[in-house]
């Protein structure tokens, strides 16, 4: 999916002179408005088509050509998880964000930090300040941050720091042949108190039903919180776990019905880590 946005004083509106289009042939091109006055300042790019990049990349030389700067808003990485081995789709991924030329990438909680280190121009938005502000307006007091795995406590801990509350680590094996998670075991936790487990994808949700009956609590004692919803296959079932699951709006499956989160919507903390990009440069 891909927007585009014209800043104004009071924030962001929808910028809709130009039109993304398809000649017939397939190629993609920009239709506008022989008054048009406005050029996009923001091009917000969800998922994983391909389609969508080219579309963005368009819109970048579009604006370009008439003398302005673009950043392209660009929440979940495509290709973040494929960090290694061959193909390296990491490398593919951010060959191709950069060819769209963009002034400056924002991206939000990336799975790991080699994705990062092959993007131009990129400004990162971590999640422990989105999940503290999200959390500030939610009834749901937490005692604790659960790790649900070695690979998420860096980030697990900066949102246990931001609430102010300990973190508990939780470990898992994995079958890379097949897949398969096992071997969940979770640090003690306390006896009371509702919890919540941070990471930062939630795909079929395997690894999220795991921990909670490793942990032995009810629904009602722990929540969830992702920071990219595929929301993928049996998802749903984390409905039975989880009292109440957070997500940010950085990928389509967030909509996925069965999974019902919360949505966090992430437009304002993007813009606002562009333009302080740009006042710095």
């Amino acid at each position: 999916m891909i927007k585009t946005y014209a800043t104004v004083a009071a924030g962001f509106t929808v910028y809709s002179d130009a039109i993304s289009m398809n000649f017939p042939a397939g190629e993609q091109h920009i239709k506008v408005s022989e008054a048009s006055t406005q050029t996009p300042s923001h091009v917000l790019v969800t998922g994983t088509d391909a389609n969508d990049y080219v579309a963005a990349a368009m819109w970048i030389d579009y604006a370009h050509q008439l003398g302005h700067k673009v950043a392209a808003l660009i929440p979940y990485l495509p290709g973040a998880r494929q960090d290694r081995g061959n193909p390296f789709g990491a490398q593919v991924y951010a060959n191709l964000i950069n060819s769209m030329k963009a002034d400056r990438v924002v991206c939000f909680d990336p799975h790991s930090p080699v994705m990062p280190e092959l993007i131009n121009n990129l400004v990162v938005v971590d999640s422990d300040s989105v999940i503290s502000a999200a959390l500030r307006v939610s009834t749901r007091a937490h005692v604790g941050v659960i790790a649900p795995d070695a690979g998420a406590v860096a980030r697990a801990q900066r949102a246990a720091t931001a609430l102010g509350v300990p973190l508990y680590r939780s470990v898992k094996k994995r079958d890379f042949a097949t897949g398969k998670l096992s071997g969940f075991d979770c640090e003690t936790l306390p006896a009371e108190g509702r919890l919540l487990v941070v990471d930062d994808i939630c795909d079929g949700g395997g690894t999220f039903m795991g921990l909670a009956t490793a942990t032995g609590l009810p629904a009602d004692r722990l929540d969830l919180w992702v920071s990219h919803g595929v929301f993928s296959g049996r998802a749903g079932n984390l409905t039975e776990a989880y009292g109440r699951i957070f997500t940010t709006d950085s990928h389509p499956g967030h909509e996925n019905p069965a999974v019902a989160a919360t949505i966090v919507p992430l437009m304002a903390h993007l813009v606002q880590a562009a333009n302080a990009t740009a006042c710095q440069s």
